[in-house]
């Protein structure tokens, strides 16, 4: 070996800086990845950039090339990122304070602009977490607690990611979806009487739906009395006899019937009441 090595030496090490050189001449871009090439300061070229509704395994992902010492790789995140934000206290149309804690989902989608601008992810974070906390005390501050509660606040969700993907755009970032982990009130009294609050209205909404139900029924009875009235009244006029018998059948059922007790009623055979037994 040690007669190789002194034969050979410098053919040796030409072989292996040759092989340094080529393998620092490779780059290995992974899916997830985005890599953005900088020459003498300048962004050349940008490796599995990402695209709208790309396959998967289509990307442009895998080995690529560079110049040594010349080119620096930047690699940028090219998955959907979470943006968190610090719990805040917003203040309310209606007066109260909320606790809010907040998140947004975004990627990027320039990472040229992103490196221009910001340099790294981390910074791009650092820009927007304030920025996210402005948009949601701005929104949430033109709300009321209640609306929060209702179908109008997935419009609220939709008016912050706008104006938060509007800022973030100038960073090469697409914000995707922001919602809102709590938004509760503070613990102690302001709390108690907001709940008072809504009690008190949801009591008065029942009362007032129980109302309009009762006024319903007493229309929906009267209007079946009166129905009932009209067929009674367009039987009797087809046969009053047999209305005549069929009503004093009813009422004797309901006096001599089972479950009228021990009473007696003593009337006299000539009673009008008893006519129908008489077979009149």
């Amino acid at each position: 070996m040690e007669t190789i090595w002194q034969n050979h030496k410098m053919s040796i090490i030409a072989v292996v800086v040759a092989a340094i050189a080529l393998l620092s001449t490779v780059i290995v871009v992974p899916e997830t990845q985005q890599a953005v090439i900088i020459r003498t300061g300048d962004p050349v070229a940008v490796v599995n950039k990402f695209k709208p509704n790309q396959p998967f395994g289509q990307t442009g992902a895998g080995i690529w090339w560079r110049i040594p010492f010349i080119d620096r790789v930047i690699y940028v995140d090219k998955r959907v990122l979470s943006l968190d934000m610090q719990p805040e206290q917003v203040l309310s149309t209606d007066q109260l304070r909320l606790n809010v804690d907040a998140y947004a989902r975004y990627r990027i989608i320039d990472p040229v602009k992103l490196v221009q601008t910001a340099g790294t992810v981390d910074n791009v974070e650092s820009q927007l977490s304030p920025i996210l906390s402005s948009v949601v005390r701005q929104e949430l501050g033109r709300r009321s607690f209640a609306s929060l509660l209702t179908a109008e606040r997935g419009t609220t969700m939709q008016n912050i990611r706008k104006l938060l993907d509007t800022q973030a755009r100038e960073y090469g970032a697409q914000v995707i979806d922001v919602r809102i982990k709590r938004a509760d009130l503070p613990d102690g009294t302001p709390r108690e009487s907001a709940f008072n609050r809504m009690k008190t209205a949801r009591e008065q909404e029942a009362k007032t739906i129980r109302a309009q139900g009762q006024k319903n029924a007493r229309i929906i009875r009267a209007e079946a009395d009166a129905q009932a009235a009209k067929i009674y009244a367009e039987a009797y006029n087809q046969d009053p006899k047999f209305y005549d018998f069929y009503r004093a059948m009813q009422s004797y059922d309901t006096t001599f019937g089972e479950g009228t007790g021990s009473s007696q009623i003593i009337l006299s055979p000539d009673n009008e009441y008893l006519k129908q037994f008489r077979g009149q």
